[in-house]
């Protein structure tokens, strides 16, 4: 369940009990309900998809999403940059060959499947005559990097999150 501050922005992704939970104890309120239902006895309780505090909750800004593997897959939505074929077993490479000096950052790395990787080797785009899709950059906000897990993004939380999240 997406958790909203009182201004709509995304805080924290937790569990249907936290979520239930916090609408039972009146801190938030219902905003999107999935399809699916918790049944009791006696009731039927909408399964809420995203719920927003009632207060607002201050927190500290996020301005830096850590350069890792995994959010480099991220940012390049797990597609090759040089190809764009969707692998499982993606690489990294880096646009500046790192025997010539290239920085291992966000605007030097790329996510590469294995098969542009080996035929650029240690040479440019250019020189490899290889077309890069889309240029290296460094994310302000990933939400799946800043709050963690998020597996399977819910269609319905898209709207509340930041484009490229």
């Amino acid at each position: 369940m997406l958790i909203l501050n009182a201004s709509y922005e995304p805080l924290h992704v937790c569990s249907v009990k936290r979520a239930v939970a916090l609408l039972m104890h009146d801190v938030a309120e219902r905003v999107e309900d999935s399809d699916k239902v918790l049944r009791s006895p006696s009731q039927v309780f909408p399964v809420p998809s995203v719920v927003r505090l009632k207060k607002f909750v201050k927190r500290p800004p996020r301005h830096r999403v850590a350069f890792n593997r995994k959010n480099v897959f991220r940012r390049d939505d797990h597609t090759c940059q040089y190809c764009l074929s969707r692998e499982s077993d993606l690489t990294l490479d880096h646009v500046l060959p790192r025997s010539r000096g290239g920085a291992t950052n966000w605007e030097n790395v790329v996510a590469c499947c294995r098969r542009c990787n080996a035929r650029k080797r240690d040479r440019t785009p250019e020189e490899a005559q290889m077309t890069l899709k889309r240029r290296p950059y460094a994310p302000r906000f990933m939400f799946s990097s800043a709050y963690g897990i998020l597996p399977n993004i819910d269609p319905i939380w898209e709207k509340y999150l930041p484009k490229g999240s």
